[in-house]
């Protein structure tokens, strides 16, 4: 097989507190150097957590693996400044196409309205987007990734954790106050602390087939069901950079895995798909078989699991690597107020509560994707063929046409840190919602909405009347912003007014953001003593 990539190798290095055989007391220690893993060290160092990365490799994930990145997880990539290199390396993309044998069916657009920083999505070999996140990491002094350590065991009590790790020079002890475990859907650590992770497996089997070849596919999403070059089947097609093509076919429950990973196998379904003249090289091979599950407590004790090691779903919608960055930018600002003694420990309950509804969210998603792609019985696959069929020519039967809703970020509608709210501003931007980006200006200088947040607590009142440039509550000093229409006299011009539309927002209309940008609660006007009880309530010192 060929590569259009080469792998990077990482060295190892003992730490001082591995030579000196004196543990250490960290913040945050973090198990694994996977997007995931790495992109937690960037938000500890963002918000100013020390934190040490051990992973047990010292090279980046071999073969593409994840490969899409929705617009939410860019933003927040974006605020921690790796983003744009994704993108300028990435495809970006946003129109998806269906097929039912051989023909088109149905077509979606991610993001057809303009006035977003962030394309609606990118395909990236995971192999490119570590390597960006590690060379990040490698850039920020609070952050020490160690390379070739392998977590044994660990102990744990009420203040934090004591960890047995295994390095070429043998094994030492190292101690922290948090540990986040991202090591995979087969996490050692979870198996540690003896956590439950349970749900469905799916029989099914698929090949991933990575190909570098010069095809004239124009950058879109294709998803086949039963085309005539793999009939009975499904067929997923990607573009990626360098010349390289995700192709995944569906194999079906009784496929040995190893015998179809063979290139005897593998190239005579890409020529029949392809058809005879084409010139292709297998970049790389593999079968999987997926589930739907998470696991019971996001939060056990002083371990806190994120990605992966918290909840599985199948690949199809992009909601693996997309929810696990989610998770992160949950959690951090939480950790750094609870380390900073701002919120109590039972604060960090609230991760469990607002990112296992959005687990569960993206795992009746995926089962409700796999499904349809999978039919189970002879009945529902009929029922899934006359679907298909229909949506060539009936607009409601598309919205039932499911290749695999593709990633979209899970309001935290029903989180206890969120604020009562009075609807009046409509459905849009309800409390627990990410934060819409749109056009600014400040000071004539141009620039995005999301950027002007910051990485504390933020009140956002639309208007130019009188309001403190700050205000204190929790023991936190929060910004206060305004923003209204070219020449209204605010701090932040909405050039073309789409911050108004999208926030439904009228002169004197708040809103209280938190510090990973999603809204905390949002009012009609602004009131200092509203503000200050709505954040009391945000880190945990108030309920009522």
């Amino acid at each position: 097989m060929q590569s259009t990539y080469t792998y990077p190798r990482f060295a190892y290095r003992q730490s001082d507190e591995q030579r000196s055989g004196q543990p250490l007391r960290h913040p945050v220690v973090i198990i694994g150097a996977g997007p995931i893993g790495l992109t937690a060290a960037l938000e500890c160092a963002a918000r100013g957590l020390p934190a040490v990365v051990l992973d047990d490799n010292d090279t980046v994930s071999i073969g593409s693996r994840a490969v899409c990145y929705a617009k939410r997880p860019l933003e927040i990539w974006d605020r921690l400044g790796v983003a744009q290199r994704m993108v300028d390396k990435g495809v970006g993309w946003q129109l998806g196409k269906v097929f039912f044998e051989e023909r088109q069916v149905y077509q979606f657009d991610l993001l057809p309205e303009t006035g977003h920083k962030m394309p609606a999505m990118i395909n990236l070999q995971q192999y490119y987007l570590e390597q960006y996140l590690v060379e990040a990491c490698l850039a920020q002094p609070l952050i020490e990734l160690r390379w070739k350590h392998r977590l044994l065991a660990l102990e744990q009590d009420d203040d934090g954790a004591t960890l047995s790790v295994e390095t070429p020079d043998g094994i030492f002890t190292m101690q922290a106050q948090w540990i986040i475990a991202c090591d995979g859907a087969n996490s050692d650590t979870r198996k540690m602390v003896g956590a439950q992770f349970t749900g469905q497996f799916f029989q099914d089997r698929f090949l991933i087939a990575d190909v570098i070849m010069k095809a004239d596919f124009p950058t879109e999403r294709w998803f086949w069901f039963d085309p005539p070059f793999h009939p009975g089947q499904s067929v997923l097609l990607h573009r990626q950079c360098d010349n390289v093509w995700r192709i995944d076919f569906q194999l079906g429950w009784d496929a040995d895995p190893e015998e179809e990973k063979k290139p005897g196998k593998v190239i005579p379904r890409i020529q029949a798909m392809l058809g005879e003249g084409v010139e292709f090289e297998l970049e790389w091979v593999s079968v999987y078989q997926f589930a739907c599950r998470r696991i019971d407590n996001m939060r056990v004790q002083r371990v806190l699991f994120a990605g992966d090691a918290a909840h599985q779903v199948s690949p199809f919608g992009a909601r693996g690597a997309n929810t696990g960055v989610q998770d992160i930018d949950n959690l951090i600002w939480k950790l750094k107020l609870v380390i900073d003694g701002q919120a109590p420990a039972s604060f960090i309950d609230s991760y469990h509560e607002e990112r296992a509804f959005a687990a569960d969210d993206n795992l009746r998603q995926s089962t409700r994707s796999t499904d349809f792609i999978t039919p189970k019985s002879r009945v529902s696959r009929v029922l899934r063929d006359a679907v298909l069929t229909l949506a060539e020519r009936e607009p409601f039967a598309r919205t039932l046409v499911n290749s695999g809703r593709l990633s979209t970020p899970t309001p935290y509608v029903a989180s206890s840190l969120n604020t009562p709210d009075n609807v009046l501003f409509g459905p849009r931007m309800v409390p627990g919602t990410p934060c819409a980006d749109a056009p600014v200006r400040q000071a004539r200088r141009p620039g995005w909405l999301l950027d002007q947040l910051g990485e504390g607590f933020t009140v956002l009142v639309f208007g130019s009347g009188e309001t403190p440039a700050s205000l204190h509550a929790a023991g936190l000093e929060i910004a206060v912003k305004t923003i209204g229409p070219t020449g209204s006299g605010a701090m932040l011009e909405d050039v073309q007014g789409l911050v108004a539309q999208r926030y439904a927002a009228r002169e004197g209309c708040t809103y209280l953001i938190r510090p990973d940008q999603h809204v905390a609660a949002r009012w009609t006007r602004f009131d200092p003593l509203q503000v200050a009880a709505a954040v009391e309530r945000c880190v945990g010192l108030c309920t009522t």
